[in-house]
């Protein structure tokens, strides 16, 4: 079985990220087309409370106490139920989004988990993990495409997929799938078994602690504020589809998934050349030209606009996310490398993306005002927004970041060992 074991590996990375791609990208069309438009907002408020959650569970439970693989399918299974309940609660707001954040407690420690398993049976992380991991973005793509293309032949004509709970089932079926898979994968041990348990370790306090200076601060106060505005591609980029004619959402945005894997095998030749600062600059500003040219497409539905918008994903999430794990990576010690990291993730996938989901919401619900749906002028000025919050924050990082880091393809190679979808 040791000579399956990278595809064994991939295949639960495939699942790991087919699970959040089938529901995470067509929620808000459900929500919308079950009268809940003005809580679509909510499943990406729910889904950053449990990035913050996350470690935390990781770092008093799971790292301690039980073997992953069991903890990694027990979580699945338990989630896979609970996304089976979410739709029958589709008249209940409430209970609804309740639902959706107890499926995401369930869920958003499995992203470390699968993490940490494929770590300790590898030799290579820098060689091996790209290798693997790359399946789960394969994964996001083929639940986008599975959707829009597949669902479709189980809906009345007329009615698109994501407006149905199809995608919700197809994700809990998936759940259950991994969880009874995660039972054969290679037994590991608790990785943190016997240590002592310190709040302040699992915050990545010690880690900021010895990391702190005043560029890694403004890196820091940087990811924190992008994430914000990025909140609102997430939350609304299908609605924008939808109000703009697409008929195959789910699988218009697996776009960008497919950009990020071109731009992630490309990463080290771009980090040899630019560096950290030039590479975060470049993210922050394809985050400003995206939300550009979702504002400009708007009036008049042009398709191209929107299309390379979408695709310019890969180059804001590799170029901003991959880059600035490598810088966290380059400043840390061995000893606080994990803790930096989950500190990372706990300022831009948790706090950012849950302030920006909730100010996202509330900007959407001003423009909608009472309406069932935005016009078009008003989503040209919907997008706008976001775009001048990137640009500035963009400008601040490019005046204030000052930090010399070591340029290496090697390192730029193996970065995407730290990469969370």
């Amino acid at each position: 079985m040791k000579r399956f074991l990278g595809a064994r590996l991939s295949a639960m990375m495939f699942l790991e990220f087919f699970i959040w791609g089938a529901w995470y990208t067509s929620v808000a069309v459900y929500m919308a087309a079950e009268g809940m438009g003005t809580l679509t907002h909510w499943p990406y408020t729910v889904n950053p409370i449990a990035a913050i959650a996350a470690p935390f569970f990781l770092g008093l439970i799971a790292d301690r106490y039980f073997a992953t693989e069991k903890v990694l399918g027990v979580l699945h299974l338990l989630g896979g139920l609970v996304l089976f309940m979410v739709p029958q609660f589709s008249g209940a707001p409430v209970a609804f989004i309740l639902l959706l954040l107890l499926y995401n407690l369930c869920y958003m420690p499995t992203l470390g988990l699968a993490n940490s398993l494929a770590f300790h049976h590898i030799q290579s992380q820098e060689k091996q993990f790209p290798l693997i991991r790359v399946f789960g973005t394969i994964g996001w793509i083929v639940a986008g495409l599975f959707v829009s293309f597949v669902l479709k032949a189980f809906v009345a004509e007329g009615r698109l997929p994501e407006q149905t709970p199809l995608p919700l089932y197809t994700a809990a079926v998936a759940s259950i799938l991994l969880g009874l898979y995660s039972f054969t994968l290679p037994h590991t041990p608790p990785p943190a078994a016997g240590q002592p348990v310190s709040i302040r370790s699992i915050a990545g306090l010690d880690a900021l602690q010895q990391l702190g200076s005043k560029p890694f601060y403004v890196f820091l106060v940087s990811s924190f504020l992008i994430c914000i505005p990025l909140a609102a591609y997430y939350n609304f980029t299908q609605l924008f589809l939808e109000a703009t004619g697409f008929q195959n959402i789910a699988g218009t945005q697996t776009l960008g998934q497919m950009s990020e894997v071109v731009f992630m095998l490309l990463m080290p030749v771009f980090f040899a050349r630019l560096g950290v600062k030039w590479m975060l600059l470049v993210g922050m500003g394809a985050w400003v030209l995206r939300y550009v040219l979702f504002a400009l497409a708007a009036p008049g539905t042009i398709f191209w606009m929107i299309i390379l918008g979408i695709l310019l994903h890969g180059i804001c999430y590799d170029f901003f996310f991959v880059t600035g794990q490598i810088y966290v990576d380059k400043k840390s010690t061995p000893e606080i490398r994990g803790q930096a990291q989950g500190m990372l993730v706990l300022v831009t996938y948790g706090l950012g993306m849950l302030i920006g989901a909730q100010v996202a919401g509330n900007l959407y619900n001003s423009f909608l005002n009472g309406a069932a749906s935005l016009s078009l002028e008003a989503w040209q000025q919907f997008w706008f927004i976001p775009a001048a919050f990137a640009a500035v924050v963009m400008v601040l990082f490019g005046l204030l970041f000052n930090d010399r880091v070591e340029r290496t393809p090697a390192t730029a190679a193996g970065a995407p060992a730290a990469v969370e979808k």
